[in-house]
C-alpha cells in the first residue's frame, strides 16, 4: 500500500460513506469535510517525502491487470503530478466548506449525492495524474468525465443538460482519438521488443525514435484530447457553457483542476513520447496559443455573466500555459508547470468569491450589481485580491509564473511573445473593469435593492421582503483564508514550487533535445 493508493482510496471510501447519507444534509457535510481534510493532511507528509533531485518518477506501485496486453495498474508522481494532486487536496475542503454559502442545492437534492460526486471526481482526478500505464491513464481520462456529468447535468442552472452533454461530448471524442494513437504507440513497441507494453516509460524509449511522420500521426490523436480538455481555440467552445452553468463549487474543480490534464497531458506525454513531432509542430500550437490569449482576454471583457467571464479568462491564461511549453525553453517551461498551479489558486479563489457575490444578489449578471463595496468591504477586497492575483500583478502568486513564460519565451519565440503581452495589458482592463462594475460606484440594480428597498438590501423573492446583505461570516472567511495566504506567500516566496517542478522540466527538454 502506498502513498499514492492511499490518497486515491481516501476520497473513493468517502464517496462510498456519502452515497449512504442522502437523508442527512448537516451528517454528509461534515463527513464529507472530514475526509477531504483528512486527505489535505495526508499530502502534506506525502509532498515533503518527494526528493525534487531524484528519478523523475517517485512513490511507484504497479500492479497486474491485463497482462497478455501489457496493461498494468501503475502509478508514480513527478513534480508537475505533485503539486497538482496538491491543489486539488485543497480545493475540494473548500468547496465542501462552501456548501450552504456560495452553493445552494437544487430542491430534492441531497448534500449526500453531491458531495459523493465531488470525492470521487478528486480521487478520480488524482488518478489521472498520478497514472503512469498509459492504457490506464485513459480510462481514468473518460472515467473522471461521469461525476463532472452529473454534478453539471444534475445540479447545474437552466441550461445544464446541454452544457453537461456538450463538456461530455467534447472530452470523450477527443479521448477515443487519444486512445487510438495510444493502441498506435503500443504497436510500435509489440514490434520493436516483441511484446506490446503500455509503460509510460518504455513508451517514451520506443516512440521517440519512430519516423516523423508516424510521430506526427500520434501526436495529433494525444495533442487533440489533451487540447480540448486544456482548452485550447477552437477547441474550448464547450468550457463557457460548462463553467456556466456549473455549480460554483463544480466550477472551481472544472476550471481549476481539470482543465490542467490537458497542460499535463502535453508535458508528460505529447513532448517526451514524440520530441520530434513535437518541434514540427510547434509553430502551430503557439499559433494557437497567441489567438487563445488574445481572443479569450477580449471575449472575457465583453462578458455579461460573471461566471461566463472566469471560462474566457481561464481560456487566455491557457494560452499562456501552452505558449511556454511550446516554446522549448526551460524559463518558460518552468512558468508554465507553476502557472498551472497558481492559475488553479487565482482562479479557485475569485470563482469562490464570485459565487459568494452571486450568492447574496441571487444573480450572476454583472449589470445587476454596483456599489457592494460600501456595504460589503471585506468581500470586495477579497474580490480584488483575487482579482490582481488574475492579471499577475507582482506581489501575487501568478506573477512569477507569466513573468517566466515571457522572459522564457522571448528567448527563441519573440514575435509570440511580444503578441502574447498584449493580453496581459486586456487583462489589466477586464480584471479592474469587472471590479469596478459590482462593487464600486452607486448600489444599484434589483439584485440589490429590492422594491423600495435601500442600499444594504436585497428582495427575498420567496418571502417578497427585503432582507440585509451582510460581508463575509466565520465559516466564508474561512473558506478563503487558504487561498489569501498561499497567494500572497507564493508571490514572495515561489522558491518550494519552482524547486519542485524545475528537475522535472529539466528531464522533459531533455527528452524533447534527445529527438533526432
Amino acid at each position: 500500500m502506498t502513498w499514492l493508493l492511499i490518497l486515491i482510496l481516501v476520497p473513493l471510501a468517502g464517496a462510498l460513506v456519502l452515497a449512504f447519507l442522502k437523508g442527512n444534509d448537516r451528517a454528509a457535510v461534515l463527513t464529507a469535510l472530514g475526509f477531504s481534510i483528512l486527505e489535505f493532511l495526508l499530502v502534506i507528509p506525502f509532498w515533503l517525502s518527494y526528493n525534487a533531485s531524484g528519478p523523475r518518477l517517485q512513490m511507484t506501485s504497479s500492479f497486474d491487470w491485463i497482462p497478455s496486453f501489457g496493461v498494468h495498474i501503475a502509478f508514480g508522481v513527478d513534480g508537475i503530478a505533485l503539486i497538482m494532486i496538491a491543489v486539488i487536496a485543497l480545493l475540494v475542503p473548500i468547496v465542501v466548506g462552501g456548501l450552504g454559502t456560495m452553493d445552494k442545492l437544487p430542491p430534492g437534492r441531497s448534500a449526500g449525492g453531491f458531495l459523493s460526486l465531488i470525492l470521487l471526481q478528486e480521487a478520480l482526478t488524482i488518478g489521472v495524474f498520478a497514472a503512469t500505464d498509459v492504457f490506464l491513464f485513459y480510462v481514468l481520462f473518460e472515467i473522471m468525465l461521469i461525476p463532472m456529468y452529473f454534478l453539471i447535468g444534475g445540479y447545474g442552472g437552466a441550461n445544464r443538460q446541454y452544457a453537461a452533454v456538450k463538456f461530455f461530448l467534447y472530452s470523450f471524442l477527443g479521448g477515443l482519438i487519444m486512445l487510438a494513437s495510444a493502441i498506435g504507440a503500443y504497436s510500435l513497441a509489440a514490434d520493436k521488443l516483441g511484446k506490446g507494453t503500455f509503460d509510460w516509460a518504455t513508451l517514451v524509449t520506443v516512440v521517440r525514435d519512430a519516423p516523423l511522420s508516424t510521430q506526427i500521426w500520434l501526436f495529433l490523436g494525444f495533442f487533440l484530447a489533451f487540447a480540448i480538455k486544456a482548452p485550447l481555440v477552437p477547441f474550448h467552445t464547450w468550457l463557457p457553457d460548462a463553467a456556466g452553468e456549473a455549480p460554483i463549487g463544480v466550477a472551481v474543480l472544472l476550471v481549476g483542476i481539470l482543465d490542467k490534464v490537458g497542460t499535463f497531458g502535453f508535458l508528460r506525454y505529447c513532448l517526451p513520447m514524440f520530441p520530434d513531432a513535437s518541434k514540427t509542430l510547434a509553430p502551430l500550437v503557439l499559433v494557437l496559443s497567441v489567438i487563445g490569449v488574445l481572443y479569450g482576454s477580449i471575449l472575457a471583457a465583453g462578458q455579461r455573466d460573471m461566471k461566463r467571464f472566469i471560462a474566457y479568462v481561464s481560456i487566455a491564461h491557457f494560452g499562456f500555459i501552452s505558449l511556454g511549453i511550446f516554446a522549448f525553453n526551460e524559463q518558460a517551461m518552468v512558468g508554465s508547470a507553476t502557472y498551472m498551479l497558481n492559475h488553479s489558486l487565482a482562479t479557485g479563489m475569485l470563482i469562490v468569491v464570485i459565487g459568494l457575490v452571486i450568492a447574496r444578489g441571487g444573480s450572476s449578471r454583472i449589470s445587476d450589481y454596483g456599489g457592494m463595496a460600501k456595504v460589503t468591504p471585506l468581500l470586495a477586497g477579497l474580490f480584488l485580491l483575487a482579482g490582481l492575483s488574475t492579471l499577475s500583478l507582482p506581489g501575487t502568486n501568478s506573477f512569477v509564473s507569466e513573468f517566466l513564460v515571457l522572459i522564457g519565451s522571448y528567448v527563441d519565440q519573440p514575435v509570440y511573445t511580444i503578441l502574447a503581452t498584449v493580453g496581459m495589458v486586456l487583462a489589466a482592463a477586464y480584471v479592474l473593469w469587472l471590479y469596478q462594475r459590482v462593487f464600486q460606484g452607486p448600489v444599484r440594480g434589483d439584485a440589490l435593492i429590492g422594491a423600495g428597498g435601500g442600499p444594504g438590501t436585497a428582495l427575498a423573492p420567496e418571502l417578497g421582503a427585503k432582507k440585509a446583505i451582510r460581508d463575509l461570516g466565520g465559516r466564508e472567511i474561512a473558506i478563503l483564508a487558504p487561498l489569501v495566504v498561499l497567494i500572497i506567500f507564493l508571490g514572495f516566496y515561489p522558491k518550494p514550487v519552482l524547486d519542485t517542478v524545475t528537475p522535472t522540466v529539466q528531464q522533459t527538454l531533455s527528452a524533447v533535445q534527445g529527438g533526432k
